[in-house]
């Protein structure tokens, strides 16, 4: 993580594999190989690209149908430019910090951060919201570099209870504080879409930390976002 603090009092950090560059969180890791970075995205694209031509040839698709000849492209650069771009940290997000000047040490919440991300089982989506809570010390951050955070972490093939985990250690270590609460509540389309076809259900984690998993502090983190306890 490179930190450099300006002259008004802002502090940029690039947030940069945060959580899997600490070796005594290797349980927290996306599973990523080493070697994730050595192919250019163009590499990447081209490869996914043929690949995705033959699951599609083997399904029994025309690939000369002029509505499918250029799919297996569109598909490629979605995986790498987009829904997974997470899985590179030069896609890392730049993050602000700013002096907390005010000394606000309320609670401050941002909810409803839309998610989107793949189940790492079976390569479909989770789609929900997250709901973030913190204490601040000696820095706020910018709220637009939360959301920024989130939708880093979403970015890759998850476990929703990894992503959940990953986001609050993510901001204790940028904000240097213990006291961060996460929410996520998201809808698997692994449950919805297939096998049991269940439409109607969600799935709730959380990771509380410091004064959020305290009782009064969590009500009122639960209060403010409308969630029984």
């Amino acid at each position: 993580m490179k930190i450099k603090e300006s002259v008004s009092n802002v502090v940029d950090l690039t947030l940069t594999t945060v959580i899997e560059s600490n070796p005594e969180e290797t349980t927290l890791r996306s599973p990523l190989k080493e070697e994730v970075c050595v192919l250019t995205e163009e590499q990447k694209i081209a490869a996914i690209s043929k690949h995705v031509k033959a699951i599609m040839d083997i399904l029994g698709l025309d690939l000369n149908d002029k509505s499918l000849k250029d799919t297996p492209s569109r598909v490629a650069q979605m995986y790498v430019k987009e829904i997974f771009s997470g899985l590179n940290p030069k896609n890392s997000p730049q993050v602000t910090l700013f002096e907390n000047k005010y000394h606000y040490h309320g609670m401050l919440v941002e909810k409803n951060i839309k998610v989107h991300s793949f189940c790492e089982h079976h390569l479909i989506p989770i789609i929900g919201k997250a709901h973030i809570a913190y204490i601040p010390k000696d820095y706020v951050i910018g709220l637009s570099k939360i959301s920024q955070i989130v939708h880093y972490y979403a970015k890759r093939p998850q476990l929703q209870e990894r992503l959940t985990i990953q986001i609050a250690q993510a901001l204790k270590k940028v904000l240097k504080t213990e006291d961060v609460g996460v929410i996520i509540d998201a809808e698997h389309t692994c449950v919805s879409i297939r096998d049991v076809e269940d439409t109607c259900s969600s799935t709730i984690t959380s990771s509380l930390h410091g004064k959020l998993k305290e009782k009064s502090t969590k009500e009122e983190f639960l209060n403010l976002l409308k969630i029984s306890s």
